[in-house]
């Protein structure tokens, strides 16, 4: 179960929108809103996609997709 809270704060430290996320993953500002509040989950992918444009370490991607 992702960490939204945790997601959020790390979207917000970096300062990118959800449009620039959700554009970058190929799914609608919709579809990702839907997968942070836990609606549905996000491929392996995707995490490793997010991580990398949050520029997340192991540790904080493992505390917020993992958790």
């Amino acid at each position: 179960m992702t960490d939204s809270k945790k997601l959020r704060e790390a979207v917000a430290a970096k300062g990118l929108k959800y449009n620039y996320l959700a554009d970058n993953l190929g799914i609608t500002p919709y579809g990702l809103q839907k997968k942070i509040e836990n609606d549905t989950e996000f491929k392996a992918g995707e995490v490793k996609k997010l991580s990398d444009l949050l520029g997340l370490s192991n540790r904080e991607r493992d505390a917020i997709f993992f958790a």
